[in-house]
């Protein structure tokens, strides 16, 4: 399910009028507070008002690296990542409101998730942690670490995302319908789609 579209307009100019005129300098400490309002009047209709377990088709952000979180919202504002929607809501925010709700999600604490799928399970383990030799493909726990925790500021949080999510995006990937991250594109487009299946259901277990 995405964020009705209807919805854009009213909440694009909230978020223009409360957050745009104000906003403090992109290099000064998160305002928590502001990021908090952000994420309450505006994101919380698509990504639930702490950024957890909300819709399968939207990623869960607490306690997602706020780096990541800034990374991604400014590639939406730019245009390096493709998706209507959230560039609508990216460009009514500054530099320093971005800055603001990463931090606010970032801080908020992980709820774990649940593998769905018993008899692919297995081989998703195998991927994340071994990678797909024949192919090349390198185990997703060297970059996203065996736990899934992900390294701040360079590779994002996956344990416990929803599987739907990752599995889109795996598959966006692939096909190059995201191509903001070369190296995602070049794992993905090795894999077919029960192994992204696989992987994808493993991590929405991963703790």
């Amino acid at each position: 399910m995405k964020c009705p579209a209807f919805l854009l307009p009213g909440l694009l100019m909230a978020a223009t009028s409360a957050f745009a005129a104000d906003a403090p300098p992109a290099s000064a400490k998160p305002d928590l507070a502001r990021g908090q309002a952000i994420a309450t009047q505006v994101c919380a209709a698509c990504h639930t008002i702490d950024g957890s377990r909300g819709s399968p088709a939207n990623p869960i952000l607490q306690g997602q690296h706020p780096e990541y979180i800034a990374k991604q919202l400014t590639e939406f504002k730019t245009g390096k990542r493709d998706n209507a929607i959230m560039k609508g809501f990216a460009l009514a925010l500054s530099d320093a409101d971005i800055k603001n709700v990463a931090a606010f999600y970032a801080g908020k604490q992980v709820k774990p998730g649940f593998a769905k799928n018993k008899e692919l399970v297995t081989l998703g383990e195998k991927i994340y942690r071994g990678g797909i030799a024949e192919r090349q493909v390198p185990a997703c726990s060297g970059c996203h670490t065996p736990t899934g925790a992900g390294i701040p500021s360079q590779y994002p949080r996956l344990n416990g995302q929803h599987a739907d999510y990752t599995e889109s995006q795996l598959v966006a990937f692939r096909v190059g319908m995201r191509g903001n991250n070369v190296q995602m594109t070049g794992v993905a487009a090795k894999m077919n789609d029960r192994e992204i299946k696989a992987v994808s259901d493993y991590i929405g277990g991963l703790r």
